[in-house]
Formats: C-alpha cells, sequence, structure tokens
C-alpha cells in the first residue's frame, strides 16, 4: 500500500485492515503485558486511580485500596490537559518520587499520560504504560516517538475522531516497531448536557473487527459520572472491550479535578461487584 493513499479523511475499511495494526496483516488476538499484567484474551482487565495525583498521602491512601482489593493497574496522571489554563495541571515532575514510592510500597503497575516526547523520557523510569490523552492522538511527532519507545501504549480516541482517524494514529506508532498498543475509547463529543461524551459501543465492536489490538473502555471520561457505570461497562465488555478504565479518589467532592466522574471506594466496591470483576 502506497503511504500517499493513507488519508485521514478518505480511509476506508480496507485499508485499516491491511495497516500493521490491522487484522489483513495480524489476524490472531494481541495482547500487551502492562507492568505484570496482560491486557487482551478472555480476562478482563480494570484500570482504576485518581484522575490525576494531587499529593503523596492521598494517592497512597486511594493505591493500597485498590491494590487490596486485588486490582493492580493504576491511573497516575502527573500531567494533564486541562481546558483552561487556570485549571489543576498536575504535579508534573515534582510527583515523580510519588509514583516511584508507590511502585516499591505497593507494587502496582502505573499508567501515566504523556503529553510531550519529553514526558516520555522523564517518565520512563516510573510509568509501565504510555498514555496518549484525547488531545494529543492526532499529535504525530508524539506518536512516533512512543513508537521508537517499545512501552505499552494506551491511546485514547480523540473525541472528534472516526474509527479509521483512530487507528490510523495507533499505525503511526506501530509502524516504528512498538504493537504494544491498547486503543481506549473514551467517547465522542454528542449535544447530551448528561452525559461528559458519549461512549461509542458500536465503535469498540469495529474496532475488535477491524484490528487484533485489546481495546478498553474509559468510563469516566465518557460519561462523567458515576452512577450508570456498571450497565455501560457491561455493554462495552460484551461489544469485545477486553476491560475497563475508571478513575477513584477518596473524597471526589475534595478532588483538584474532574469531581463528578470520580468514585468514591464505596461506590467502587459496588461498581466491581455489579460488573463481576471483584474478588
Amino acid at each position: 500500500m502506497n503511504n500517499d493513499d493513507i488519508k485521514w479523511h478518505l480511509l476506508n475499511e480496507s485499508q485499516v485492515y491491511a495497516f500493521q495494526v490491522g487484522r489483513g496483516t495480524h489476524p490472531r488476538d494481541l495482547s500487551v503485558k502492562a507492568g505484570k499484567i496482560f491486557i487482551g484474551g478472555k480476562k478482563k482487565q480494570l484500570i482504576a486511580g485518581p484522575c490525576a495525583v494531587e499529593d503523596a498521602k492521598t494517592f497512597f491512601k486511594v493505591v493500597g485500596k485498590l491494590r487490596d482489593l486485588g486490582f493492580h493497574l493504576i491511573r497516575a496522571n502527573l500531567f494533564k490537559f486541562r481546558t483552561l489554563p487556570t485549571n489543576f495541571q498536575g504535579l508534573g515532575r515534582d510527583g515523580l518520587e510519588i509514583l516511584a514510592e508507590a511502585k516499591k510500597r505497593f507494587g502496582v503497575s502505573l499508567v501515566s499520560e504523556v503529553m510531550s516526547e519529553e514526558h516520555i523520557e522523564l517518565l520512563s523510569e516510573v510509568a509501565d504504560v504510555y498514555q496518549v490523552g484525547a488531545r494529543s492522538m492526532m499529535n504525530t511527532a508524539l506518536l512516533k516517538r512512543l513508537g521508537k519507545s517499545g512501552k505499552p501504549v494506551l491511546l485514547k480516541r480523540m473525541f472528534a475522531a472516526t474509527v479509521g482517524e483512530f487507528l490510523a494514529a495507533a499505525e503511526y506508532i506501530a509502524r516504528e516497531g512498538n504493537r504494544n498498543i491498547i486503543l481506549c475509547e473514551r467517547g465522542v463529543r454528542s449535544f447530551d448536557p448528561w452525559m461528559r461524551f458519549a461512549l461509542d459501543v458500536p465503535g469498540i465492536a469495529l474496532l475488535r473487527k477491524l484490528s487484533p489490538l485489546p481495546v478498553i473502555a474509559d468510563l469516566s471520561h465518557s460519561l462523567g459520572r458515576t452512577d450508570i457505570c456498571a450497565p455501560v461497562a457491561q455493554a462495552a465488555m460484551s461489544a469485545g472491550a477486553c476491560g475497563v478504565m475508571v478513575e477513584v479518589h477518596n473524597d471526589p467532592g475534595k478532588a483538584a479535578s474532574d469531581a463528578a466522574q470520580q468514585m468514591n471506594p464505596a461506590q467502587f466496591r459496588r461498581f466491581v461487584k455489579n460488573i463481576g470483576l471483584g474478588n
């Protein structure tokens, strides 16, 4: 396939199917090792943790509770894209010691967002999975650099991207030699004010048809609320998602960001019981 034929706005299913991340190249399902955990295959996985790392005490408390419940793949974001520059942007490099201590103390694996090429090197010693946020999905320089890293990448779908554009972004990573990619459906922009975004459940099924890469669903960022997470999680996994991501905070009302979409520990325990992932 000629590279000139790959146009973001002209992609068709046959082109995507022939990508390195397409079923035509690799028909069998792939799994990705995220720290000590495999994402993909029959066992459903759950990624949980606060929207952002705020301070050591708060982070260690929630990580300890998640670990005690049997969940070892933790959200650990030090860098945050925010709509307003006055909003909390994350601890940045000041939080690196917190992540290192969390790994040492609790034996967990960390998923941490990178917003620039500089962040890749900065987080290399503490992040088990690099997360690419929705706003960075079309940052091709960042994607290519992640492709050279070899480390697992959790790639989120931009909220205005088609399924084809989403897989084309993953292709940028794969063509640099890294097929350790986890696709994350996090919802597309809609007109409904009662949800932050609309989780594209049919899109999950289509991703599973076109690509062997594992797919997870980010419930918190798509819904922006906690009360309907369980049924939506079940729908996503029925469509082919190999797991879900949710935000958990000890006291969501005091969270520095995205308070409404973060579960407290009691809500989280009910959630995992309702979707059958609890111990």
